[in-house]
């Protein structure tokens, strides 16, 4: 792939300048790439019409054509004309939940091009509730199409320079605007399953969702980070993914009200890992990172136990420093599956590639 500039123009978040949209409106309409904010990480877009742009998102990420991307709309009104026939009871929770880190799978129409939707009948949909990307939207006058902007496997970029790193000279623009909300992708339901299926927990908790729409969903163990689901309906189901360089293990407990038992185990790991490899890195809770202090390996805090949004937030920039301190071997510890603790464990089980230690 011939090298190319990448133009990085940075706006306020919330008043978005309207020269900055208009050129990556210009970019979009012309075939180009460009990576913009949203709550929750950066996205790489395309404009909907343009498949040839469409395809250029997968092959500047290095992502297989058959891992479907996330349409995104800036209303209702835009979703409406690019599926078939939604129930009322779903447009009555888009209604509460959209914007938002909310994504949906459901039946396409035909102005989904099968380059977005991996040529399967139903498609992913999503309205963002960042100014800039609704503004992107709105300006550009049609849906983009757009996966997370980094390099295919790798950790999710949550500010400029995470995409920068991965894809500056492939991409025609990044729209700079900070650090992202979230820090974590949306949470993705299947609407053509019944009852409704967990694909990929994120930023909006399950449990919340439930309680709008009314009814219960089902949450498959791939859901949960353990195994693949045959067939991508939607990001973040199928190949490795969110994985820095370094080999990961994750250390869950059966009782996380206890956490002796799962110190010991880390120090355990510790110790047989401190022979192998050059540089080992412990990724642990506020609450319990000074029992590790006298291992004389690298630890990285990432948030406490009892604030579950900011493990969810640092999750990501704290994988990518493992491949920016050139740590060779890592051990996390587990958190509790309730809330955004669901979405936290399935992107480390993902980012382990299975290597997972349980203890009860």
């Amino acid at each position: 792939m011939v090298a190319r500039l990448t133009l990085i123009v940075k706006t306020d978040p919330f008043n978005p300048d309207e020269s900055v949209i208009s050129k990556a409106v210009e970019i979009l309409r012309n075939g180009g790439l460009v990576a913009f904010p949203t709550e929750t990480v950066y996205g790489l877009g395309a404009s909907i019409s343009r498949k040839d742009a469409i395809k250029k998102i997968f092959s500047v990420k290095g992502r297989p054509m058959d891992n479907p991307l996330i349409v995104h709309v800036d209303s209702i009104d835009m979703f409406l004309n690019l599926t078939l026939n939604p129930p009322e009871y779903l447009i009555n929770a888009l209604e509460k939940l959209w914007p938002g880190p909310f994504t949906i799978v459901y039946w396409k129409s035909s102005s989904v091009p099968g380059e977005a939707s991996a040529n399967l009948p139903k498609a992913a949909y999503r309205s963002p509730a960042h100014r800039v990307a609704l503004k992107l939207i709105n300006y550009l006058g049609e849906a983009i199409v757009a996966p997370s902007a980094n390099k295919s496997g790798k950790p999710s970029p949550t500010t400029a320079q995470h995409v920068y790193s991965d894809l500056g000279g492939s991409i025609d623009m990044i729209i700079d605007a900070g650090e992202t909300l979230y820090g974590i992708e949306s949470t993705i339901i299947d609407f053509t399953s019944v009852p409704p299926r967990l694909l990929r927990p994120g930023a909006l908790a399950v449990e919340k969702i439930s309680e709008i729409l009314g009814i219960e969903i089902e949450i498959p163990l791939e859901a949960r980070g353990f195994g693949e689901f045959g067939e991508a309906l939607a990001p973040g189901m199928k190949y490795k993914h969110y994985a820095p360089e370094a080999e990961l293990v994750v250390v869950e407990s059966g009782d996380y009200s206890d956490l002796n038992k799962l110190i010991n185990m880390v120090k355990k790991l510790i110790s047989d890992a401190r022979s192998k490899y050059r540089s080992v890195a412990v990724i642990c809770s506020s609450e319990t990172c000074s029992s590790y202090l006298d291992t004389n390996i690298k630890i990285i805090e990432i948030g406490s136990r009892k604030d579950i949004f900011q493990i969810a937030k640092n999750i990501f920039k704290t994988l990518r420093r493992l491949d920016e301190e050139k740590i060779e071997f890592a051990i996390v510890e587990g958190f509790e599956e309730k809330g955004l603790g669901l979405a936290v464990m399935n992107r480390l089980r993902k980012a382990s590639g299975g290597r997972i230690v349980h203890i009860d």
